[in-house]
Formats: C-alpha cells, structure tokens, sequence
C-alpha cells in the first residue's frame, strides 16, 4: 500500500461503521494459527511476523470451535502481541458458528483486536453484514465503531466476479485475500499442491489471472492484496519461486504457516535497501526540484536519471513499502551544489 492509500477511504455506505481512514500496516508476513492450540498462539508471539490471524475456520474442528473462541479471546487479551497485526479468521456465512464467532470474540476481545478475517466471500452483501453485526457489536460494549477492519478471502469463482462490489462494500475492507485451496477446488483445477503449478499447465502462471484480479481490485479501492498459503510448508526454495511471483505483481504479503517461511516472506515483500534508498532520494529530490528553492522544476535531472511526476508516484509505491517495514535509509539524499 502507497502512502496515498493511507489518506483514502471508502465513501459512506448507509448503516456502516462510518468512514474511517484505514491504517497503513505492514503485512509481508502473514501467520496462520489454529484458535484451538494454546501452545502455537504462543510461539506466534516470539516469530517476526507482521500479522497474526487466531484462526477458528479450516484449522479448527467443529466440535472444538466453541472452546477455540474462548482461547482466542484469552489469548488476545493477555497481550504481547507487540506491533504485530491482530485477526481472528471467523467461518463463512453458509456456516451455524460465524454469528457466534464474531459476537463472543468481539464483545470478549474487541479491544485487542484490529480485524476480522472473513473467509469465502462470495458477494458484497456478506461484506455489508459483517460490517453492520460488527457496528452493532461496538456500539453494545463501547468499542470504538469502525475500528475493527474486515480482511475478505478470495477462495471461489462468485467471490473473483464479485471483487470490485467486495471491496467496495464496506470502509472497513483492508485486505483482499486469495485463498488457493478452495480456489483451485471450486474451478476443477487438476492438482493437488497448493499453490504449485497444475500438471500440464507449461506455459505461463495458470494463477496469474487470479492474483491481477485480485490486485487490480484491491489497487482500484486503495486495500492491500495478500497471497494465501504454501502448503509444502518445509519447501522453502518453493515458496521463494511461489512468493516471488506474488511480490514481483506487487503484492503486499503472503500466508505463512511454518517458522522457516517467515524470514523468506519478509525479505520478498520489503524492497531491496538499495531500491528503497533509492525511492527515498526520489522524493527528496523531487520535493526539492519542485520548490521555489529548487527553481520550480516539473521535471529534473538527479544525478544521470530524469525525475517527474510519474517518478514520484512510483518511489512512493517502494518508499511505502520500506516505510511500512521499518526500514531506515543508509544514506541522506542533499540538493546539488548551486
């Protein structure tokens, strides 16, 4: 997400949370964990990842969904969570537990949690309903309404028609999400490794139309676009060439579910330092050049590159990027001599 994306937000909606400007979060690194395993919601705290999302829908088993809830709302409200993003994915609206998921985590832990993941979107009317039991929610227990974002996960055909109308459903959209197993399920793709290419398919990306699409969308409302999982969790190479993919489109992150994705995942979605100081001396220049100081120049020379408008809009593409990351320049870029 550029820093123009954390000045925008989406125009009101009758009986929404209200238009808030969303927070510009770091979310290279995405960790999955069950709700219902104590000890893995606690090494999650210990790992360097930018988000966490308590997970109560694939990872957990029916009968334990009630008892994962409450450990979820133990556990965030213990705190040590430090900068990390906080979100509990809650089960899809064609389920009996997503009513009850967001009620007992929200009213339990409302205040220690930043989203709520929704899985299988399908259409912006699920969007819209998420939205208003939350308002409701927050206004019952004195949360602050519209605080709580929503994170919308692509796992169907309906849901990637459906994407612009979901992005746009509610202020509180974050996050688009591309969720590949059940994907790959619902248009009869013939393979069985997430995330891997399908037998056969030997030319090209055969998820490269999914991922644009996603992007497109997720660009066209000012969200974040994140990729889903890789399930051969100790292939490492192969969730390199996978990220890689992602983050090169411009992604903003990706699902991980071992500890030895996580350093690979934040090195793929930051900017390389050199890319980043280089976009920082961009702006400076920029600025510079364009100020009466600088001779109110549209467009100038620094150093042997020519810089403009466009110039700017991309550095502050990499610079949002290195900035969101906590990267710091290694160098101060100064005016030329006159």
């Amino acid at each position: 997400m550029t820093l123009d994306h954390a000045q925008a937000a989406s125009p009101a909606r009758p009986g929404a949370g209200g238009v808030r400007p969303r927070p510009v979060r770091a979310r290279r690194s995405n960790l999955a964990v069950p709700g219902s395993n104590r000890k893995m919601i606690d090494k999650a705290r210990t790992l360097p990842v930018d988000q966490v999302f308590l997970d109560l829908e694939d990872a957990v088993a029916p009968l334990a969904k009630p008892g994962a809830r409450a450990t979820i709302v133990e556990a965030l409200t213990e705190g040590g969570w430090g900068e990390r993003v906080r979100v509990v994915r809650v089960n899809d609206w064609t389920t009996p537990w997503t009513y009850r998921d967001v009620v007992e985590v929200v009213e339990g832990a409302g205040a220690d949690l930043d989203c709520i993941m929704l899985p299988k979107v399908q259409s912006a009317d699920q969007v819209v309903a998420l939205d208003l039991l939350l308002t409701q929610i927050e206004r019952t227990v004195g949360l602050e309404v519209g605080r709580i974002g929503i994170e919308a996960q692509i796992e169907n055909a309906r849901g990637l028609l459906a994407i612009d109308a979901i992005a746009k459903a509610s202020p509180r959209v974050e996050t688009l999400i591309f969720g590949p197993a059940d994907f790959m399920a619902s248009i009869a793709m013939k393979s069985l490794v997430v995330g891997e290419q399908p037998p056969g398919y030997d030319v090209g990306d055969a998820y490269h139309h999914i991922l644009m699409s996603i992007l497109l969308a997720a660009r066209a409302n000012d969200k974040q676009a994140i990729d889903g999982p890789y399930l051969a969790i100790r292939d490492v190479d192969g969730f390199r060439r996978v990220a890689g993919r992602s983050a090169a489109l411009g992604f903003d992150g990706k699902w991980v579910l071992h500890p030895g994705q996580v350093d690979a995942a934040n090195e793929l979605f930051s900017p390389r330092q050199e890319d980043y100081d280089h976009a920082e001396d961009i702006l400076d220049a920029y600025a510079w050049h364009t100020s009466e100081a600088g001779g109110a120049r549209g467009a100038a020379m620094m150093g042997d590159e020519m810089i403009d408008e466009a110039s700017r809009k991309m550095a502050l593409v990499v610079a949002g990027k290195g900035r969101a990351a906590g990267m710091a320049r290694s160098r101060a870029w100064t005016p030329p001599a006159s």
